[in-house]
């Protein structure tokens, strides 16, 4: 990647045309869950000139990864994946939501069936493909059969080569030593996500460390307090200081609050 290629991000991490950051050897993500909002390009981040087509090249020029959220709702299709792939400049990276019908109708049963489309189409990101994000329902409770099940034909399927999973558990049953052994086994993560009632004490036994904030007080439409930020940062370094690789990723959209927070964050990181 030329210099001029590398995000104002990344350049503000110190970032080299070899991959590299400085205090980070380039193992810091940071971005929002999804770009195309359109109470985004009233002033907010993109230009009102800027035609919506060329929103994600745009935003690539700011970050350097995003959350596909809308693929949890809606699977694109695969040539729409091609599509964002070549959009964005090498290096970018594409974490993906994966579809509801998984996670909350199939509830992670029957995954050669029930993941077959998904991977077939989130291929198309090619090497700009990230983590796979596993959103599990508040109402469920912990599955250790069916999530073995899926770890083990995510491990072994050929649509997609190593995939990695992280799993965004919403009932407090999940987190559980037996649960967090199986992650480990098939080098799954768990995801950090300030959602009530869920602790998650010691990321750095994951494969990555994955981080969703999705507002502190009020879910996606609450902004991060400076000390926040500057505590998440500090984190942030240290982790990606001992070799882990550190993807997170702002939720709070409305009013735009998740490009500022993720900018600041990026700030504090660099200083």
């Amino acid at each position: 990647m030329s210099e001029a290629k590398i995000p104002r991000s990344l350049r503000s991490l110190g970032m080299t045309t070899k991959g590299r950051s400085a205090g980070t050897s380039g193992n810091i993500f940071i971005g929002t869950s999804g770009w195309n909002y359109p109470h985004w390009g009233d002033r907010v981040f993109y230009p009102p000139e800027l035609r919506q087509r060329a929103w994600l090249a745009f935003y690539a020029d700011h970050f350097q990864t995003v959350e596909i959220n809308n693929s949890f709702y809606h699977l694109p299709k695969k040539e729409t994946f091609e599509n964002w792939r070549d959009t964005v400049p090498e290096g970018f990276i594409f974490a993906v939501k994966v579809s509801r019908f998984v996670t909350h109708m199939k509830k992670l049963s029957e995954p050669e069936i029930s993941m077959k489309v998904f991977l077939e189409n989130v291929s198309g990101l090619g090497g700009k493909l990230g983590p796979l994000l596993f959103q599990l329902p508040p109402f469920w409770k912990v599955n250790i059969e069916r999530l073995e099940s899926m770890l083990k034909y995510l491990k072994s399927q050929s649509l997609v080569r190593r995939p990695v999973c992280v799993f965004e558990f919403r009932n407090p049953t999940w987190v559980c030593d037996e649960v967090g052994g199986l992650l480990r086994r098939y080098r799954a993560s768990l995801c950090l996500a300030d959602w009530p009632n869920l602790n998650v004490r010691d990321p750095r036994r994951s494969g990555i460390i994955y981080i969703r904030r999705h507002g502190p007080q009020e879910l996606y439409a609450s902004g991060y307090a400076e000390p926040e930020l500057r505590s998440e940062a500090k984190k942030i370094r240290e982790w990606a200081g001992v070799g882990k690789r550190v993807f997170c990723y702002f939720n709070n959209d409305a009013g735009g609050r998740a490009v500022h927070d993720a900018k600041k964050l990026i700030r504090f990181i660099s200083q």
